[in-house]
C-alpha cells in the first residue's frame, strides 16, 4: 500500500498599517519620493503629482482642494518609523522562539526577518485531537498563534494555509491580508477558484513583469493560462524557472520545510533606503553603526568570519554627487566593535559631506567559525 501524507503549511508576515494602503495607495514595499506628501513637511507633493497628471495636449492637470487637504491631513497622522535592523532581529528570534511552541525547530524555514514557513502536520491532532476536519485544526491553531504573538509581541500577523509551501504563501499574499480575521487557507480542490482566478499574473508568486511580458509572448495572459500551457513548450522558451511556474499555476509545490537550500556562497549583506535626506555626519554615522551591528549579529548567527567588508553610500536624489563604493580585508573577525569601526573608517576616508538617501554594508571572505 502507498499511503502519501498532504502536509499542512502556515505562512506567517507581519502586517502593516493597512490604512496607510488604503489612503496613499501603497504597497509594503515603497520610496519615501513617491509618496503624494513631502516627508519633511507633511505638504502635498505636486511634484509627484504633475509627474503622472497630464491633459492631451500635455498641459499639467491641478489637484483638488479637497483632495489636497485629504492628503495633508493624513500626512499629519502618518508616523513614518526609520529602520533599526538590530530590534527586528530580536523580535525575528522571539518569533522564532513562540513558533517552536507550535511544532519542532526542523518544521520552521526562516524565509526572511519577518516571514516563515511552518509545517503543523504532526501538530494538528496534538493540539486538537477532538476536531476531525484537518482545515479546521489549521484554522485554529493559526487563530491561536496570532493571538499569542499579539499577546507576547505586540504585533499583528497574517497566516496563509495550504496544503504546500506554495499554496500557503499564496494564501497570505492574496487573501489573508485583505480579511479581517488575517488568516486564509487554500486547499488543492481550491486551485481553479482561488489561483486561476488572480486577476494580474504579477500578483502571483514568483511572477515578475519581465517573467510575465515572456509568458504573453507564448500567448499566455492569466493564471488560469499558464496552468493549461503546454509544459514542454514553456521549458523550451524558458527552462525549468518557467515549468515551476507552470506547476505552481496548478497548485504543485514539492517543496520540503525541513530542506535547507546551502548555497555555494553566501551573502552577509543588507543595505537602507532612508527616510529621508540625512545631511547630518552623526545622523549617517548611527545608521553605519546599527547596520554593522546587524551584520555582525547575522555572522554570529551563521557561525561566519568576515575576511574583508564593503561599504556602499548614495546621495540624495536631487544630488550630483558620485556614490561612495569602498571595500577593504580585515582580520577574520565577527566583532560588532571591530566590523563598526572598519566601517566607519572606510565611510570617513570618502565622505566629502552631502546629503545621504541610501546605505549598504556587507561582508566577504567568509570562514566558518569552529
Amino acid at each position: 500500500m502507498c499511503h502519501e501524507q498532504v502536509r499542512q503549511f502556515l505562512w506567517s508576515y507581519p502586517a502593516s498599517s493597512p490604512k496607510f494602503k488604503e489612503v496613499f495607495g501603497k504597497s509594503n514595499v515603497s520610496r519615501a519620493r513617491d509618496l503624494p506628501f513631502l516627508i519633511e513637511s507633511r505638504k502635498f507633493n505636486y511634484q509627484k503629482w504633475y509627474e503622472k497628471h497630464t491633459d492631451i495636449h500635455g498641459q499639467r492637470t491641478e489637484p483638488t482642494l479637497e483632495y489636497v487637504a485629504f492628503i495633508e491631513s493624513w500626512a499629519q497622522r502618518t508616523h513614518i518609523v526609520p529602520p533599526q535592523m538590530a530590534l527586528y532581529i530580536e523580535e525575528n528570534i522571539r518569533m522564532q522562539n513562540i513558533l517552536s511552541g507550535y511544532t519542532s525547530f526542523e518544521e520552521i524555514h526562516s524565509y526572511s526577518i519577518d516571514e516563515s514557513f511552518m509545517d503543523v502536520t504532526e501538530s494538528l491532532n496534538l493540539f486538537y485531537p477532538d476536531i476531525k476536519d484537518k482545515y479546521v485544526q489549521m484554522d485554529r491553531l493559526a487563530q491561536k498563534l496570532q493571538r499569542e504573538v499579539l499577546a507576547r509581541t505586540g504585533l499583528y500577523i497574517t497566516v496563509g494555509m495550504g496544503d504546500n509551501p506554495l499554496l500557503a504563501k499564496i494564501a497570505m499574499d492574496n487573501y489573508a491580508k485583505h480579511n479581517k480575521n488575517m488568516r486564509a487557507l487554500i486547499r488543492y480542490e481550491d486551485v481553479p477558484e482561488k489561483i486561476w482566478t488572480i486577476p494580474k499574473m504579477t500578483d502571483f508568486w514568483g511572477i515578475g513583469k519581465a517573467t510575465e511580458r515572456t509568458l504573453n509572448k507564448l500567448g499566455i495572459y492569466s493564471i488560469k493560462d499558464l496552468a493549461h500551457a503546454n509544459p514542454q513548450l514553456i521549458k523550451r522558451k524558458m527552462g525549468v524557472v518557467g515549468l515551476q511556474q507552470f506547476f505552481h499555476a496548478n497548485g504543485i509545490d514539492e517543496t520540503n520545510v525541513r530542506d535547507r537550500h546551502i548555497k555555494k556562497s553566501e551573502s552577509y549583506s543588507n543595505s537602507q533606503i532612508l527616510p529621508r535626506d540625512y545631511d547630518r555626519r552623526e545622523e549617517i554615522v548611527l545608521v553605519i553603526k546599527e547596520m554593522a551591528e546587524h551584520l555582525a549579529i547575522r555572522l554570529r548567527k551563521g557561525k561566519k568570519l568576515a575576511g574583508g567588508l564593503s561599504l556602499w553610500v548614495r546621495h540624495s536624489y536631487q544630488s550630483n554627487a558620485p556614490s561612495i563604493k569602498v571595500s577593504c580585508k580585515i582580520d577574520p573577525t565577527q566583532s560588532t566593535l571591530v566590523i563598526q569601526n572598519e566601517a566607519l573608517r572606510m565611510f570617513s576616508s570618502k565622505y566629502q559631506g552631502g546629503p545621504v538617501r541610501e546605505i549598504g554594508i556587507g561582508a566577504f571572505t567568509y570562514q566558518t567559525r569552529t
